[in-house]
């Protein structure tokens, strides 16, 4: 069994940053792309920030140059760094990872969210 855990979300100011991260835990035996996804309330999920296993990244246009995702395979971690934060970033947070498990073949996972609210 493999878990998502996210962390990081809250509330913040215009202008403001926010890291967010999402462990992965379990019989893991190698981690591949790992993607951030968000979701405004009414509106459809959107694709934020991916990084694939050798480190390759893309962004979504909105998030360009203020938006950083990164990993850390010791740790089975991805993080998203949030700088300038905006009042149209306010979402909840989704991770996503296509993880190879012990003994089996690679599977995609979801975490549970974590809510990133900017307001003033």
């Amino acid at each position: 069994q493999v878990q998502l855990v996210e962390s990081g979300g809250g509330l913040v100011e215009p202008g403001g940053s926010l890291r967010l991260s999402c462990a992965a835990s379990g019989s893991i035996f190698s981690m591949y792309g790992m993607v951030w996804y968000r979701q405004a309330p009414g509106k459809e999920r959107e694709l934020v920030a991916g990084i694939s296993s050798g480190g390759n990244t893309n962004y979504v246009d909105s998030v360009k140059g203020r938006f950083t995702i990164s990993r850390d395979n010791a740790k089975n971690t991805v993080y998203l760094q949030m700088n300038s934060l905006k009042l149209e970033d306010t979402a909840v947070y989704y991770c996503n990872a296509v993880i190879g498990v012990i003994g089996g073949s690679p599977q995609r996972y979801w975490g549970q969210g974590t809510q990133v609210t900017v307001s003033s």
